[in-house]
Protein backbone atom coordinates (compact mmCIF):
# COMPACT_ATOMS: atom_id res chain seq x y z
CA UNK A 1 0.00 0.00 0.00
CA UNK A 2 2.92 2.35 0.71
CA UNK A 3 4.37 1.57 -2.80
CA UNK A 4 1.56 2.39 -4.85
CA UNK A 5 1.64 5.62 -3.24
CA UNK A 6 4.77 6.26 -3.87
CA UNK A 7 4.45 5.79 -7.54
CA UNK A 8 1.05 7.47 -7.37
CA UNK A 9 3.37 10.70 -6.39
CA UNK A 10 5.91 10.39 -9.09
CA UNK A 11 3.53 10.20 -11.43
CA UNK A 12 2.30 13.68 -10.34
CA UNK A 13 5.65 15.13 -10.13
CA UNK A 14 6.41 14.87 -13.78
CA UNK A 15 6.61 17.14 -15.79
CA UNK A 16 3.48 18.83 -17.06
CA UNK A 17 4.54 18.05 -20.46
CA UNK A 18 4.42 14.28 -19.61
CA UNK A 19 1.20 14.40 -17.71
CA UNK A 20 -1.03 16.59 -20.39
CA UNK A 21 -0.37 13.04 -22.83
CA UNK A 22 -3.28 11.97 -20.67
CA UNK A 23 -5.78 14.90 -20.44
CA UNK A 24 -9.07 14.11 -22.21
CA UNK A 25 -12.44 15.78 -22.11
CA UNK A 26 -13.86 12.25 -23.54
CA UNK A 27 -15.09 10.57 -20.17
CA UNK A 28 -15.09 7.30 -21.84
CA UNK A 29 -11.21 7.33 -21.95
CA UNK A 30 -9.39 4.30 -20.73
CA UNK A 31 -6.92 6.11 -18.88
CA UNK A 32 -7.86 10.19 -18.24
CA UNK A 33 -5.91 12.67 -16.66
CA UNK A 34 -8.61 15.86 -15.58
CA UNK A 35 -9.03 18.71 -12.96
CA UNK A 36 -11.45 18.98 -10.92
CA UNK A 37 -14.81 16.87 -10.75
CA UNK A 38 -16.47 17.88 -13.91
CA UNK A 39 -14.93 21.59 -15.33
CA UNK A 40 -16.84 22.38 -17.79
CA UNK A 41 -20.38 21.53 -15.61
CA UNK A 42 -19.40 23.43 -12.01
CA UNK A 43 -19.91 26.91 -11.01
CA UNK A 44 -17.37 26.40 -8.72
CA UNK A 45 -13.92 24.49 -9.01
CA UNK A 46 -11.80 22.12 -7.13
CA UNK A 47 -8.55 21.76 -5.44
CA UNK A 48 -7.51 18.41 -7.31
CA UNK A 49 -5.99 16.67 -10.18
CA UNK A 50 -7.14 13.33 -11.12
CA UNK A 51 -5.65 10.29 -13.43
CA UNK A 52 -8.34 7.67 -13.63
CA UNK A 53 -8.04 4.78 -15.43
CA UNK A 54 -10.13 1.47 -16.14
CA UNK A 55 -8.64 -1.96 -14.49
CA UNK A 56 -10.43 -4.76 -15.34
CA UNK A 57 -9.65 -6.91 -17.38
CA UNK A 58 -5.50 -5.98 -16.43
CA UNK A 59 -4.37 -7.31 -20.16
CA UNK A 60 -7.21 -5.06 -21.62
CA UNK A 61 -6.30 -1.60 -19.99
CA UNK A 62 -2.76 -1.73 -19.04
CA UNK A 63 -1.16 -0.63 -22.21
CA UNK A 64 -2.89 2.42 -21.68
CA UNK A 65 -1.52 3.43 -18.40
CA UNK A 66 1.51 4.91 -18.19
CA UNK A 67 4.77 3.98 -18.89
CA UNK A 68 6.14 6.90 -16.89
CA UNK A 69 7.42 5.98 -13.79
CA UNK A 70 8.87 3.36 -15.15
CA UNK A 71 7.52 0.99 -12.29
CA UNK A 72 4.07 2.53 -12.80
CA UNK A 73 2.49 -0.18 -14.90
CA UNK A 74 4.06 -3.24 -12.40
CA UNK A 75 2.70 -1.70 -9.53
CA UNK A 76 -0.18 -0.98 -10.17
CA UNK A 77 -0.97 -3.87 -12.28
CA UNK A 78 -0.59 -6.23 -9.17
CA UNK A 79 -2.21 -3.87 -6.66
CA UNK A 80 -5.23 -3.81 -9.13
CA UNK A 81 -5.50 -7.23 -9.40
CA UNK A 82 -5.57 -7.98 -5.29
CA UNK A 83 -7.47 -5.14 -4.78
CA UNK A 84 -10.10 -6.24 -6.88
CA UNK A 85 -10.30 -9.53 -5.15
CA UNK A 86 -10.37 -7.80 -1.78
CA UNK A 87 -13.09 -6.09 -3.11
CA UNK A 88 -15.25 -8.96 -4.39
CA UNK A 89 -14.46 -10.81 -0.90
CA UNK A 90 -16.33 -7.39 0.69
CA UNK A 91 -18.96 -8.02 -1.67
CA UNK A 92 -19.37 -11.31 -0.59
CA UNK A 93 -19.68 -10.51 3.07
CA UNK A 94 -22.34 -8.10 2.83
CA UNK A 95 -24.25 -9.76 0.38
CA UNK A 96 -23.99 -12.67 3.22
CA UNK A 97 -25.10 -9.92 5.74
CA UNK A 98 -27.96 -8.40 3.89
CA UNK A 99 -29.40 -12.36 3.44
CA UNK A 100 -29.01 -12.28 -0.44
CA UNK A 101 -28.08 -15.42 -2.13
CA UNK A 102 -24.54 -16.16 -2.78
CA UNK A 103 -23.19 -14.53 -5.45
CA UNK A 104 -25.82 -11.73 -5.54
CA UNK A 105 -23.05 -8.53 -6.52
CA UNK A 106 -20.63 -10.91 -8.76
CA UNK A 107 -21.43 -10.76 -12.55
CA UNK A 108 -22.61 -7.51 -14.44
CA UNK A 109 -22.73 -5.52 -10.98
CA UNK A 110 -19.16 -5.76 -10.20
CA UNK A 111 -17.88 -6.57 -13.75
CA UNK A 112 -15.67 -2.91 -14.02
CA UNK A 113 -13.00 -1.82 -11.76
CA UNK A 114 -11.50 1.63 -11.89
CA UNK A 115 -8.73 2.98 -9.87
CA UNK A 116 -8.74 6.72 -9.05
CA UNK A 117 -5.68 8.66 -8.68
CA UNK A 118 -6.17 11.40 -6.55
CA UNK A 119 -3.32 14.98 -6.34
CA UNK A 120 -4.43 17.92 -3.83
CA UNK A 121 -1.60 20.79 -3.78
CA UNK A 122 -1.05 22.47 -1.06
CA UNK A 123 -3.59 25.37 -0.93
CA UNK A 124 -3.38 29.06 0.02
CA UNK A 125 -6.39 29.62 1.47
CA UNK A 126 -8.64 26.28 2.65
CA UNK A 127 -11.34 28.29 3.59
CA UNK A 128 -12.23 28.95 0.15
CA UNK A 129 -11.82 26.16 -1.84
CA UNK A 130 -12.25 22.41 -1.13
CA UNK A 131 -10.47 19.31 -2.62
CA UNK A 132 -13.83 17.26 -3.72
CA UNK A 133 -17.11 18.82 -3.09
CA UNK A 134 -20.05 16.64 -1.07
CA UNK A 135 -20.71 13.14 -2.67
CA UNK A 136 -21.58 9.35 -2.56
CA UNK A 137 -19.74 7.58 -5.04
CA UNK A 138 -21.48 6.06 -8.10
CA UNK A 139 -20.56 2.99 -8.03
CA UNK A 140 -20.98 -0.51 -6.05
CA UNK A 141 -17.90 -0.28 -3.63
CA UNK A 142 -15.45 1.51 -2.56
CA UNK A 143 -11.63 0.85 -1.60
CA UNK A 144 -10.05 4.01 -0.79
CA UNK A 145 -6.01 4.33 0.46
CA UNK A 146 -5.79 7.83 1.95
CA UNK A 147 -2.32 8.12 2.28
CA UNK A 148 -0.73 9.96 5.70
CA UNK A 149 -2.77 13.38 5.01
CA UNK A 150 -5.80 14.09 6.85
CA UNK A 151 -8.31 15.35 4.30
CA UNK A 152 -11.38 12.90 4.28
CA UNK A 153 -14.73 13.99 6.14
CA UNK A 154 -17.59 12.18 6.20
CA UNK A 155 -20.91 13.60 6.83
CA UNK A 156 -22.83 12.24 9.78
CA UNK A 157 -26.17 13.31 11.76
CA UNK A 158 -25.30 16.79 9.90
CA UNK A 159 -21.73 16.98 10.95
CA UNK A 160 -18.36 16.67 9.23
CA UNK A 161 -16.27 14.13 10.85
CA UNK A 162 -12.30 13.71 9.77
CA UNK A 163 -11.19 10.30 8.88
CA UNK A 164 -7.22 9.99 10.52
CA UNK A 165 -5.48 7.86 8.00
CA UNK A 166 -4.40 4.74 9.46
CA UNK A 167 -1.48 2.97 7.95
CA UNK A 168 -1.97 -0.30 5.48
CA UNK A 169 -5.75 0.42 6.13
CA UNK A 170 -8.57 0.87 3.12
CA UNK A 171 -11.44 2.92 3.59
CA UNK A 172 -14.51 1.15 2.68
CA UNK A 173 -17.44 3.05 1.31
CA UNK A 174 -20.82 1.94 -0.01
CA UNK A 175 -21.62 3.37 -3.14
CA UNK A 176 -24.70 4.10 -4.52
CA UNK A 177 -25.82 1.06 -6.44
CA UNK A 178 -26.06 -0.82 -3.31
CA UNK A 179 -27.78 1.57 -1.73
CA UNK A 180 -30.37 0.95 -4.39
CA UNK A 181 -30.08 -2.75 -4.76
CA UNK A 182 -30.70 -2.55 -0.59
CA UNK A 183 -33.69 -0.38 -0.70
CA UNK A 184 -31.72 1.76 1.04
CA UNK A 185 -30.71 -0.69 4.11
CA UNK A 186 -27.20 0.35 2.86
CA UNK A 187 -26.44 3.94 2.46
CA UNK A 188 -23.98 5.22 0.19
CA UNK A 189 -21.39 7.41 2.62
CA UNK A 190 -21.31 11.20 1.80
CA UNK A 191 -17.66 12.56 2.06
CA UNK A 192 -15.75 15.53 1.28
CA UNK A 193 -12.11 16.41 0.52
CA UNK A 194 -10.65 19.40 2.56
CA UNK A 195 -7.52 21.26 1.07
CA UNK A 196 -3.91 21.64 3.21
CA UNK A 197 -2.00 25.06 3.24
CA UNK A 198 1.04 23.27 3.29
CA UNK A 199 1.60 19.80 2.59
CA UNK A 200 0.01 17.99 -0.83
CA UNK A 201 -2.49 14.70 -0.20
CA UNK A 202 -2.15 12.11 -2.69
CA UNK A 203 -4.75 9.06 -2.55
CA UNK A 204 -5.61 6.09 -4.40
CA UNK A 205 -9.23 4.77 -4.49
CA UNK A 206 -10.44 1.37 -6.31
CA UNK A 207 -13.84 1.29 -7.34
CA UNK A 208 -15.46 -1.87 -8.09
CA UNK A 209 -18.24 -1.10 -10.67
CA UNK A 210 -21.15 -1.97 -12.46
CA UNK A 211 -21.15 -2.59 -16.44
CA UNK A 212 -22.79 0.60 -17.86
CA UNK A 213 -25.37 -2.28 -19.40
CA UNK A 214 -26.46 -3.81 -15.73
CA UNK A 215 -29.52 -3.79 -14.87
CA UNK A 216 -30.12 -1.44 -11.38
CA UNK A 217 -32.93 -2.42 -9.49
CA UNK A 218 -34.06 -3.66 -6.01
CA UNK A 219 -33.84 -6.73 -5.22
CA UNK A 220 -36.95 -8.09 -4.67
CA UNK A 221 -36.47 -9.43 -0.57
CA UNK A 222 -36.40 -5.82 0.46
CA UNK A 223 -40.26 -4.90 -1.32
CA UNK A 224 -42.93 -5.89 1.21
CA UNK A 225 -46.31 -4.72 2.62
CA UNK A 226 -44.36 -2.58 5.54
CA UNK A 227 -41.53 -1.72 2.68
CA UNK A 228 -42.24 0.07 -0.34
CA UNK A 229 -40.24 0.32 -3.77
CA UNK A 230 -37.84 3.49 -2.72
CA UNK A 231 -36.09 3.25 -6.26
CA UNK A 232 -37.21 2.69 -10.24
CA UNK A 233 -35.25 0.01 -12.66
CA UNK A 234 -32.63 1.73 -14.79
CA UNK A 235 -29.69 0.95 -16.47
CA UNK A 236 -25.88 1.72 -14.59
CA UNK A 237 -25.04 3.65 -17.90
CA UNK A 238 -28.14 6.14 -16.76
CA UNK A 239 -26.26 7.54 -12.94
CA UNK A 240 -23.37 7.72 -15.09
CA UNK A 241 -24.39 10.07 -17.26
CA UNK A 242 -26.02 12.67 -15.12
CA UNK A 243 -23.30 11.53 -12.06
CA UNK A 244 -20.45 14.28 -12.59
CA UNK A 245 -22.56 17.09 -13.72
CA UNK A 246 -25.26 16.19 -10.29
CA UNK A 247 -22.11 16.08 -8.32
CA UNK A 248 -20.39 19.24 -9.38
CA UNK A 249 -23.88 21.38 -8.90
CA UNK A 250 -24.24 19.91 -5.20
CA UNK A 251 -27.05 17.78 -6.66
CA UNK A 252 -28.12 14.19 -5.33
CA UNK A 253 -27.94 11.52 -8.41
CA UNK A 254 -30.31 9.45 -6.55
CA UNK A 255 -32.95 12.01 -7.00
CA UNK A 256 -33.56 11.03 -10.38
CA UNK A 257 -34.41 7.20 -9.68
CA UNK A 258 -36.56 7.38 -6.60
CA UNK A 259 -40.41 6.63 -6.74
CA UNK A 260 -42.13 10.04 -5.40
CA UNK A 261 -45.50 8.67 -3.01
Amino acid sequence: MEDILRVAEEFFELPEDEKLRFYSDDPNQCCRLKTSVSYADEKVHFWRVNLLQFCHPLEDHVRHWPENPARYREVFGRYSVETRKLGLQVLDLICEGLGLEAGYFRGKTSEVQLMSLNYYPPCPDPTRVLGLPKHGDPHTLTLLNQGHVLGLQVLKDDQWLSIEPIPNAFVVNINHVLQIISNGKLKSADHRVVTNPSVARTTVASFVAPSKDCPIKVAEMFVNEKSSRLYRDFLSKELFSFYLADTAQGNDPLERFMILS
